[in-house]
């Protein structure tokens, strides 16, 4: 039988066929998409910010004033601003690859909403044709 009659005809033969979407969608996951979307969640959040603002103040105060005379990397930061460079170079791409996942995601999501409606359209279509059956008998009795 084709599937999409299999989905059709499921209600009329009381079968349940929701699913779950977080449980469709994570079955296809693999372990870096995975990762991207662990490393964009935490990237994106005000923990990391204000960790990372943390880090780029002690930074500069470790360079400018406790070690004045021997900073390893003194004003203007190059160093620093080579690695900040190289964060963002690996971050954004792992962030798109995350995007692109919630996208299609998204889409998956809005898939199973047309398939939840066309189920409710078959059992709404099916019990008027049984309330239908019912009038006539009932007219037929009267």
């Amino acid at each position: 039988m084709n599937a999409a009659i299999r989905f059709l005809t499921a209600p009329l033969r009381r079968v349940p066929v929701s699913r779950d979407l977080n449980e469709v969608f994570d079955q296809g996951l693999t372990f870096g998409e995975k990762l991207a979307d662990r490393v964009a969640a935490i990237g994106g959040s005000w923990s990391f910010i204000i960790g990372f603002g943390l880090f780029m103040v002690a930074w500069a105060l470790l360079n400018t004033m406790v070690l004045a005379t021997r900073a390893f990397d003194p004003f203007p930061f190059i160093f620093l601003n080579l690695m900040l460079s190289m964060l963002a170079a690996l971050q954004a791409p792992v962030i798109m690859m995350s995007q692109n996942r919630q996208a299609a995601k998204d889409r998956l999501e809005a898939r199973m909403d047309y398939e939840t409606n066309l189920r409710t359209e078959t059992e709404i279509a099916n019990l008027h044709e049984k309330m239908d059956r019912l009038l006539a008998r009932l007219e037929v009795d009267a």
